[in-house]
Formats: C-alpha cells, sequence, structure tokens
C-alpha cells in the first residue's frame, strides 16, 4: 500500500506527518505500508522548515533528508490513499485524477465524523509547530488503527 500526505508547501505538516507515520507504522509492523508526501504548491527539493525540524528532533524524528515534492497526477497515481491537510488540498487531488482514494486526514481518522483541517503552523512559533506535532500524532494514531482494521478484514 502507497500513502501519500498532502499539505500546501510540503514543509511543516505532510513531512511531520510523514515521518509520524513511518514511525507508528513500524511500531506496529505495518511494513506493507510505504509512506511519502507532496504539497500544492511546494517548490521541488527546499527542506523541510525550521519549526518542522525542530520538534521532530525533540521527538526523536529526523526530517533533515526531506526534500519537498510538488504533487503531480503521477504521484497521486501511484498512491493507494492519500490524506490531505485540508479542504483546498482535497480539491486539488481530486483534480488530478484522485477521487475515491482521497481523504482529509481527520475525516479518514474519524469515519467521517470529522471534517477539521490540520492546523497549519507556518510563519507560527514552536508551540505553534508543537501543537501541530500533537495534533498529527493523535490521529495518525487513529489512521493507522483503521488501516490495521481495514487490513484484517481484506485477510480474513
Amino acid at each position: 500500500m502507497r500513502l501519500l500526505f498532502v499539505c500546501t508547501g510540503n514543509t511543516c505538516r505532510s513531512p511531520l506527518a510523514e515521518a509520524l507515520a513511518r514511525r507508528q507504522l513500524a511500531e506496529r509492523g505495518l511494513g506493507h505500508v510505504h509512506v511519502g508526501s507532496a504539497g500544492t504548491s511546494a517548490w521541488d527539493g527546499a527542506p523541510a522548515s525550521d519549526g518542522s525540524m525542530l520538534v521532530a528532533m525533540e521527538h526523536d524524528l529526523d526530517l533533515s533528508a526531506h526534500r519537498t515534492r510538488q504533487l503531480t497526477k503521477e504521484l497521486v497515481g501511484e498512491a493507494d490513499l492519500i490524506l490531505a491537510m485540508g479542504p483546498h488540498h482535497l480539491e486539488r487531488v481530486e483534480a488530478l485524477d484522485g477521487s475515491g482514494k482521497a481523504h482529509l486526514l481527520h475525516a479518514y481518522a474519524s469515519h467521517g465524523e470529522s471534517q477539521a483541517a490540520v492546523s497549519d503552523p507556518f510563519g507560527g512559533d514552536l508551540d505553534v509547530y508543537r501543537a501541530t506535532y500533537q495534533e498529527l500524532d493523535r490521529t495518525l494514531r487513529r489512521v493507522l488503527d483503521r488501516l490495521a482494521a481495514d487490513r484484517q478484514k481484506t485477510d480474513a
């Protein structure tokens, strides 16, 4: 399975989500899921934001190798599940033929009960980045619970 996280610049939320998901997948032994990220307005090759890198380091995650990627039709086509940080990201994914496999992150995690966007820390102080990290950590645990449950259903 290929999982893709999408935000605007691919410097804050989606790189944090990607790194967190990799860690949580490894902790659960779900090695069949490959994780990536991209941005709807990203410049290819830029590093993660300083705030994201610092907050990641506080939690023993390393974003130093992260380089931004522009969301493309090819990336959308390769992904099995796309989780967008906000409604405008979801609209862009759907415009690139991602309908049916793209969801808002909170909506997917809550089985449609929440249509909230993930808070964007861009331009905020370190505490804003920390709050976004915590929000992503909690939400991704629910996403992975759902993926694990869905896998058990298909394996049964």
